[in-house]
């Protein structure tokens, strides 16, 4: 084996690789797209199959537009369940609210005094 080999098996690997990130990138896009009828995602699909440089070269260029504003409608839509999340597990309890719990369980025993001031001071800061 020559180094030309080496790095000509380098080239194709990678042009393999990201003929393959492409073609997942269509299916994906092709199943994210809500308004295309599902007889014309299977005619993607298959003209994928059977001719895929040609199908991934003019669906690209046909779609490709469409495919980043699905993307990033995509990526707003998590950001924007991910942030109503972590609003929903933080709650919004504000420190009055935080005394009035320490307070309640300094009542009920389960704390001492002196973690009631802890807490007190901790919600205030």
């Amino acid at each position: 084996m020559s180094f030309w080999d080496i790095v000509w098996f380098i080239f194709i690997t990678f042009a393999f690789v990201a003929y393959l990130m492409v073609m997942f990138s269509i299916i994906t896009d092709l199943f994210r797209d809500r308004e295309e009828s599902g007889v014309m995602k299977a005619v993607w699909i298959v003209a994928l199959i059977f001719l895929p440089l040609i199908t991934s070269l003019v669906y690209l260029i046909v779609r490709g537009k469409g495919m980043s504003e699905r993307s990033a409608q995509t990526a707003q839509a998590v950001k924007q369940q991910q942030d109503a999340y972590i609003r929903e597990v933080a709650g919004k309890a504000t420190p009055a609210d935080q005394i009035a719990q320490a307070r309640a369980m300094l009542d009920a025993g389960v704390i001492n005094q002196t973690e009631f001031e802890r807490l007190k001071d901790k919600a205030l800061v």
